[in-house]
């Protein structure tokens, strides 16, 4: 669809429907149709919300032109049935900010995305707009996609130290490899105050796993499922959120340690 004859006066106030806008108008562009200067315009609007700047598509931020969104969306696929993959690609990259929007935004929303995107593991981003996305309407989903986060998050920091993980391990399993390899095990610290910190989050990571069991779809569960609310997936999501935010951050900050020289 083409937007012939369009004007900045059109661009909507309300933030969400000019997320809208400019995900279908991206979609337009992948196939030689959209509007440049609605695109140019609508995505100036919502890069000067701090907020939602930071829960733009990594491609939307880096492509100031409808040439430059193209040229970034032709290395997502090429060839036959390369549009419906790149219209999956760009519905998909718009979860977290779109899901933000409806939600009236929460505040911990744009760190741990702009954290996870800065992190090189497409699995992590994935699980972590899953978790956005089915937070509010699928409680079940949303917890089971919480611990995949965990999970997937614990495996890449273990790949990355150079070590592996076994088939067969569960997330607090995955934790606590991971988090000892960062040094964030409570019996690698001798102030108390940061052993019942770090001995916190330990509890936090298993018991998100043990709801996950209880009440998430990736498993059948009976007579003993444990009905949640949308609070209750929240709650997960959010904590599921900041720990992974947590492990990549230490992982990032001694990556940066090394580099200078450091132990």
């Amino acid at each position: 669809m083409t937007y012939d004859g369009f004007s900045p006066q059109e661009i909507p106030d309300d933030l969400l429907e000019c997320a809208l806008l400019l995900k279908n108008n991206i979609i337009g562009l992948t196939t030689e149709g959209g509007s440049e200067a609605e695109y140019k315009s609508v995505r100036l609007k919502l890069i000067e919300d701090t907020a939602s700047k930071k829960l733009l598509p990594t491609f939307v931020r880096s492509s100031q032109d409808a040439a430059s969104v193209r040229s970034a969306l032709s290395t997502v696929a090429s060839g036959p049935g390369s549009w419906a993959k790149r219209r999956s690609h760009v519905q998909e990259a718009f979860i977290p900010l779109l899901t933000f929007l409806e939600e009236g935004g929460g505040a911990a929303d744009p760190t741990i995305t702009d954290g996870l995107n800065a992190y090189d593991a497409p699995a992590v981003q994935a699980a972590w707009a899953k978790a956005l996305e089915r937070r509010t309407n699928d409680p079940e989903g949303a917890v089971t996609a919480a611990s995949t986060l965990l999970e997937e998050v614990c495996k890449h920091i273990i790949e990355d130290c150079g070590e592996t993980w076994g088939t067969n391990w569960d997330v607090p399993k995955l934790y606590g490899e991971a988090s000892s390899l960062l040094q964030l095990a409570p019996s690698q610290h001798q102030e108390q105050v940061i052993k019942k910190i770090l001995g916190n989050c330990n509890q936090v990571v298993q018991n998100i796993g043990v709801w996950r069991n209880k009440g998430g779809d990736a498993h059948a569960g009976g007579r003993t499922r444990v009905p949640f609310k949308p609070s209750h997936s929240a709650l997960a999501v959010n904590l599921a959120g900041a720990m992974a935010l947590f492990l990549v951050q230490t992982l990032q900050s001694k990556n940066e340690e090394k580099r200078n020289g450091g132990v």
